[in-house]
């Protein structure tokens, strides 16, 4: 607790706060430091959430070095403000204190379609502005990939209950062990009375590496594994992850805690291109993590893989080049294999949809303020964008929250400022 308050002391409190400008959403954070310092808790934590509901859990697994921290005016001086420490301790006591209120009701209906990042969102946005918000998942619980893709010592998922909590309280209904587009469609939702429907899916769809050995026993994807751990007991003694972005550095890290193995990770460039974040690298090489790079995986077996040796030659005019060394290729052991090579979109729902587009990747085609090519459809998230952090997700549901009330309120003669 004295370390939270000395960095809130050392803020500087700065009049054009580089830290807000950092932040996808914007945070107000030298007025938070204040009113933390002020004692004024409830309404620090008050002002958190309404800029961001998902505050209490973006203070945890937020990419800081790239947003407030890594914007911070103290950064010149190599020590900035963590303030995402300060923002965790006001944002988690007030999920355990508020008690919120169900606003006066409008008479309209939203459906959200995923309860991860996005339908979170906007399911609170929008049951403040007095909707009946009912949020539809294909799990049991809410959370999408930060119940089912983050693990337990990155992200408690009392957090997310302690939200749900509060989702309640606003009135928002959940519909869990639902997939929409094979028995239910976004047709027969508009039927039932929606006025609108928001597609927050996200991206569950592991990419293959399309190489020889993938459909074998010991081989698995990572965004799949990290579903439910344990129910991968039997991993062995020695684990290839074939990728380098944070899903392969959660997937290596939950092998370590719940096994005896040892985790190679398999990359076909360099240390400088991982695309995982920096911090999230170097805890997977403190927890054991062996990372292997320039190796390229053209095979997959029973008990390993084949590689090919990467070269990086640096041309003439300064430009990069890289070649597979395919004349000595080698195998490297294992007992199972895991592949972290990114992910897609589901096609459930648009597959049994009409008019809504998506681009040559599968994702949903959105604009700005996440309105889909289907009247009265929205989407927001990595289902659009494709795979970014949890706070991204965030700041571009926020605008199609606006949207929505918008086109709602329009659609029913209700004069509306634009």
């Amino acid at each position: 607790m004295a370390e939270i308050i000395d960095e809130a002391q050392r803020c500087l409190k700065c009049k054009k706060p580089l830290c807000k400008e950092g932040c996808p959403v914007k945070t107000e954070i030298p007025a938070i430091m204040q009113m933390f310092l002020d004692g004024k808790m409830n309404e620090a934590g008050e002002m958190l959430f309404e800029n961001n509901p998902l505050t209490a859990l973006c203070s945890l697994i937020c990419p800081h070095e790239k947003n407030c921290y890594g914007h911070c005016v103290l950064n010149k001086k190599g020590n900035p403000i963590k303030f995402y420490e300060v923002e965790q301790y006001i944002s988690s006591f007030y999920l355990d204190k508020a008690k919120l209120k169900k606003p006066e009701q409008n008479g309209f209906m939203i459906a959200i379609i995923g309860a991860g990042p996005a339908g979170l969102t906007l399911a609170i946005l929008m049951a403040k502005k007095g909707y009946k918000v009912t949020i539809i998942d294909s799990k049991d619980k809410i959370g999408g990939v930060l119940r089912y893709g983050i693990p337990e010592f990155r992200l408690p998922k009392s957090l997310l209950d302690k939200l749900l909590a509060r989702m309640y309280e606003l009135g928002i209904l959940f519909r869990p062990n639902t997939l929409i587009g094979p028995t239910i469609t976004i047709d027969d939702m508009f039927r039932d009375g929606y006025d609108a429907i928001f597609i927050g899916t996200g991206v569950w769809n592991p990419n293959r590496l399309r190489i020889p050995g993938e459909s074998l026993g010991n081989v698995h994807f990572a965004i799949d594994y990290l579903k439910n751990p344990d129910s991968y007991d039997n991993l062995g003694d020695k684990v290839v992850i074939i990728g380098a972005g944070n899903v392969a550095m959660d997937a290596a890290r939950t092998i370590l805690r719940k096994s005896n193995a040892k985790v190679d990770i398999i990359f076909f460039r360099g240390r400088e291109d991982v695309t995982a974040l920096e911090e999230e690298l170097r805890f997977a090489e403190v927890d054991g993590v062996h990372m292997n790079y320039y190796l390229n995986t053209i095979k997959i077996e029973q008990d390993g893989i084949i590689v090919e040796p990467v070269l990086k030659i640096e041309k003439e005019d300064g430009t990069i080049e890289y070649k597979n060394d395919s004349e000595h290729p080698y195998k490297i052991p294992s007992s199972s294999v895991i592949i972290a090579v990114g992910q897609g979109p589901l096609s459930n729902i648009v597959n049994n949809s009409k008019q809504i587009d998506t681009n040559k990747r599968g994702l949903i085609a959105a604009n700005e303020t996440g309105a889909t090519t289907r009247e009265g459809v929205y989407a927001a998230g990595d289902v659009v964008s494709g795979a970014k952090t949890v706070v991204e997700a965030v700041a571009a549901t926020k605008l199609a929250a606006e949207e929505i009330d918008r086109y709602v309120k329009k659609k029913h003669g209700i004069i509306v400022q634009d």
